[in-house]
């Protein structure tokens, strides 16, 4: 039901007025994604009102947020932490509703705001980007950012120079980026075009470096796992929650 009004007022005080408890409990129904408008549902606590009908889900509980983690998909050619293009847009601006995985559900606004960029990713890269609100998996990320393996897919062009590949999987490859030693890498063809890294603690220019040394060029990456975490079939341009038991 709705009360009333002759003027408009803010949804959480109506709502405060139906459910008979404070401003605060009626922002966290509204934020919470349990009040609707007309039948729509409504999540800006500061939406006006006047005699439009205002409801409130008999399964309401007037609970506070936790905080979530997004995986995105990012497109090639959006910004994410590392470098810019000319009339590039920033991943983040992909998280929107309309953005979110078709299987996922209707996310909530409170859930796509606040969000902290914590794995960065080249502009002319696509694949796994990692958004959080949760302060741990931060500093995780970030803390053990030379321990967590990434999974990256390079399609490349140009032959192969001989015996340059097994040499890159050698833990002693002895291979140094700006005068310092690379760490080791697992790398094998994933088809005739695409060759497929694993290394921890990539550095920026670190896979166009593998590659200028194996005597081919870059034409295309993807990153598809961080530690445990996989894109796995997630579509370009779409994000998803990272689920409960997932870890990275």
């Amino acid at each position: 039901m709705s009360l009333p009004s002759s003027e408009p007022v803010r949804l959480a005080k109506r709502v405060a007025e139906l459910m008979r408890c404070s401003r605060r409990e009626a922002e966290l129904y509204i934020e919470g994604g349990w009040v609707s408008v007309d039948g729509a549902v409504v999540e800006q606590p500061q939406f006006r009102v006047q005699d439009q009908r205002v409801e409130v889900s008999p399964e309401a509980r007037p609970e506070a947020l936790g905080p979530v983690t997004l995986l995105l998909h990012k497109p090639a050619g959006a910004e994410a932490g590392l470098g810019r293009l000319p009339q590039s847009q920033p991943a983040a601006s992909w998280l929107t509703p309309e953005h979110a995985a078709e299987d996922m559900g209707r996310p909530l606004l409170a859930h796509l705001r606040h969000q902290e960029l914590v794995a960065p990713l080249a502009p002319r890269a696509s694949g796994l980007v990692v958004f959080t609100q949760d302060g741990r998996i931060a500093r995780k990320l970030r803390e053990d950012a030379l321990l967590l393996e990434h999974e990256v897919l390079v399609q490349v062009s140009g032959t192969p120079t001989e015996g340059a590949l097994e040499r890159l999987n050698r833990p002693d490859h002895g291979l140094a980026l700006d005068g310092r030693l690379l760490g080791p890498c697992k790398v094998s063809w994933q088809n005739e075009t695409t060759l497929r890294f694993a290394l921890k603690g990539e550095r920026p220019g670190q896979l166009a470096f593998f590659c200028e040394h194996l005597g081919l060029a870059v034409q295309g990456m993807r990153r598809i796992r961080i530690g445990r975490v996989a894109l796995a079939r997630l579509p370009v341009g779409q994000w998803r929650y990272l689920l409960p038991h997932e870890r990275f």
